[in-house]
C-alpha cells in the first residue's frame, strides 16, 4: 500500500512538471513603434530579440503595427507585454493602462530635426512659412510635436501632411514632393545612404529623454529583470553589440519613470 502511495505521488509530481511551462517556453510580445515599415523593423529587431531570448531563457516575440495610430490603440488596450515607444507615448500610456519603463537606449536622446532637399534654397524655418511640411504621424514626439511646437513658437504658419513613418518623410522630401519634413537623427542616420546624402538638416531641437522600453502593468517582475539583465549585457558581447548596431543602439541601460518628467511638462503645454 505504501509503495502504491509513493508511486501515485510520483505520477502527480510528474504531471505537475509537465503542466508547468519551462522558462524557455514563456512567450512575451515585444512591440516596436512603427517609425519604419513593419518589414524593415522585423528584419532589424528579430535578431536582437532572438539573442535576448537565448540569454534570458525566454521567447520574445516581435510585434508592431501597420501604422502608429494602430500601435497606439494596441498600447491603450495593453496588448503588448513589453514595448519600445516614443517619449510622448510613454507618458500617455504610463497613466493608462499603466506601462512602466525599465530600460532605454544607452546614451541616447530625442531631437527633432527638419530636413530639406540638399539643393533646396531653404535656410531656416522662416523660409517654410505657409508651406506644407511632411510629418510621420500626429503623435510622433520629436519629429512632429516638437517640430510643430517650434513653428508655432515662432509664429510661422504651416500645413501638416502625415505620411505614416519617418522613412516615408525622408523619401518624399528626397523626391521633392514636399519642401521639408520632420524627423529625428537616429532614423535619418539609418535611412538608405543614397536618400540621406540628398537631404540637409536646417533645424535641430534641444535634446529630450529617449524612447522608453516599458512593460505593461502586472508584468512579472522576475521576467522583467531577466530581460533587463540580458539587455544590459549585449554591448559586452561581440554578437550582441553587432545586433544592437543594426537598430542604432550603443547599448541598453536601466531607466526609471521620473526620467520622463520633462516630457510630462511638455505634454501639459501641448494638450
Amino acid at each position: 500500500m505504501k509503495l502504491k502511495f509513493i508511486h501515485l505521488l510520483a505520477i502527480v509530481a510528474c504531471g505537475l512538471c509537465l503542466s508547468t511551462p519551462s522558462r524557455a517556453t514563456t512567450e512575451i510580445t515585444f512591440a516596436v513603434v512603427p517609425q519604419e515599415a513593419p518589414a524593415e523593423l522585423l528584419e532589424k529587431w528579430e535578431p536582437v530579440l532572438r539573442w535576448l531570448s537565448e540569454k534570458a531563457d525566454l521567447k520574445l516575440k516581435f510585434a508592431t503595427a501597420p501604422d502608429v495610430p494602430t500601435f497606439e490603440k494596441r498600447l491603450a488596450a495593453g496588448e503588448y507585454d513589453v514595448a519600445y515607444m516614443n517619449p510622448y507615448h510613454y507618458v500617455v500610456y504610463a497613466d493608462k493602462p499603466g506601462y512602466r519603463v525599465f530600460a532605454e537606449s544607452k546614451g541616447s536622446s530625442n531631437e527633432g530635426i527638419v530636413v530639406v532637399p540638399l539643393d533646396s534654397p531653404i535656410k531656416s524655418l522662416n523660409d517654410l512659412a505657409s508651406q506644407t511640411i511632411a510629418f510621420p504621424t500626429p503623435n510622433a514626439f520629436a519629429a512632429t510635436l516638437i517640430v510643430g511646437a517650434e513653428f508655432r513658437r515662432l509664429n510661422i504658419p504651416f500645413k501638416a501632411e502625415y505620411v505614416k513613418s519617418h522613412n516615408s518623410v525622408y523619401r518624399v522630401v528626397d523626391k521633392k514632393l514636399f519642401p521639408a519634413g520632420g524627423g529625428i537623427p537616429r532614423t535619418l542616420e539609418m535611412i538608405d545612404e543614397f536618400i540621406k546624402s540628398n537631404l540637409r538638416v536646417v533645424w535641430r531641437s534641444p535634446k529630450y529623454p529617449p524612447h522608453a522600453i516599458a512593460a505593461k502593468k502586472g508584468f512579472d517582475s522576475t521576467l522583467r529583470l531577466r530581460i533587463l539583465t540580458a539587455m544590459m549585457s549585449m554591448e559586452n558581447d561581440p554578437e550582441g553589440k553587432k545586433r544592437l548596431k543594426v537598430i542604432g543602439f550603443e547599448g541598453i541601460s536601466s531607466a526609471q519613470d521620473s526620467d520622463w518628467d520633462p516630457i510630462r511638462r511638455i505634454k501639459s503645454q501641448l494638450d
